[in-house]
């Protein structure tokens, strides 16, 4: 038990986020994408109501994503420079694997403020599962997940995209960011 336990938290210390645009094939296969997910809905869901959904974005669908991302930021953004409607098509072309997270609250007596939180946590299980099924993910928001346009195409107006989550293999190493300093962020309650 004790070489599980190590082995674990060595693979949370070794977990890092890789820059989607950096993200090379393979990505993981349809059935690595299935354990992947499946690791990723393990997470705290108060009221068992797994308020969340995964959108999983085909290769051969990413253009027209980028289409709908462009003409959803050309529509809000009319001045937008070709730099801007550039990287907005960019956005829907990285990495070898797409998966878009749903925060998808239930109505009821269970707080929103828990089921976001739950659809957070399952972000964070995908990351961590597609890093210890050998890839690396990415985690990003930015325009499109706010945009109103683009989470009608995945979901209701009673959803959020909760993050873009893109996986492949890393271009290169990944390097270590700045953490917070374990002092800066742990105390005891006094």
């Amino acid at each position: 038990m004790l070489n599980d336990i190590s082995s674990t938290l060595a693979l949370l210390h070794t977990r890092r986020s890789g820059k989607p645009r950096d993200m090379v094939a393979p990505g993981p296969d349809d059935a690595q994408l299935r354990a992947i997910l499946e690791a990723a809905i393990r997470v705290p869901d108060h009221g068992k109501l797994n308020p969340w959904r995964f959108v999983v974005v085909a290769a051969d669908q990413r253009d027209r994503l980028a289409t709908l991302i462009v003409d959803a930021y050309r529509a809000e953004q009319p001045q937008a420079t070709p730099s801007q409607i550039e990287a907005m098509e960019q956005f829907a072309h990285q990495a070898p694997t797409l998966v878009v997270v749903l925060s998808a609250p239930v109505p009821g007596k269970i707080a929103l403020w828990e089921q976001q939180l739950s659809a957070g946590a399952v972000c964070m299980n995908l990351l961590t599962a597609t890093h210890a099924s050998g890839f690396v993910g990415g985690w990003l928001t930015g325009w499109p997940a706010y945009s109103d346009t683009v989470r009608d195409a995945f979901g209701g107006p009673d959803q959020r995209i909760a993050g873009f989550v893109f996986i492949g293999s890393p271009l290169r190493e990944l390097s270590e960011r700045p953490r917070a300093a374990f002092d800066d962020v742990v105390s005891n309650w006094s």
